[in-house]
């Protein structure tokens, strides 16, 4: 299980890792970098996924400088912090304070 005090010390420059896919996802759905890691370090597991290789994961919620929620999917491996997606929660699948799913 991951747990938010491994994460924090993992939100810098140095030690966070996005994949391509998020980059592009990213571009794509308007989220700067600097939110990103932002909502992470002052963020919140709301669900774990023990069984997701090459490491188990997490989904992060957070919220950027300016409020807007963001859902961000990291992984803890070779001492770094791997970002898999990170999205805007659709409200339609998600209960008002998007940590609940609908």
């Amino acid at each position: 299980m991951i747990t938010m005090e491994e994460v924090k010390p993992l939100c810098t420059d140095e030690t966070l890792v996005l994949t391509t896919h998020v980059r592009e996802r990213m571009k794509k759905r308007g989220i700067e970098y600097s939110d990103l890691l932002f909502a992470v370090s002052n963020g919140e597991i709301i669900e774990q996924y023990k069984d997701d290789n090459p490491y188990p994961s997490c989904l992060v919620l957070g919220h950027t400088a300016n409020n807007r929620p963001l859902h961000v999917v990291v992984s803890i491996g070779s001492g770094v912090l791997w970002v898999i997606t990170s999205y805007c929660p659709a409200p339609e699948k998600w209960k008002k304070n998007f940590s609940e799913r609908r």
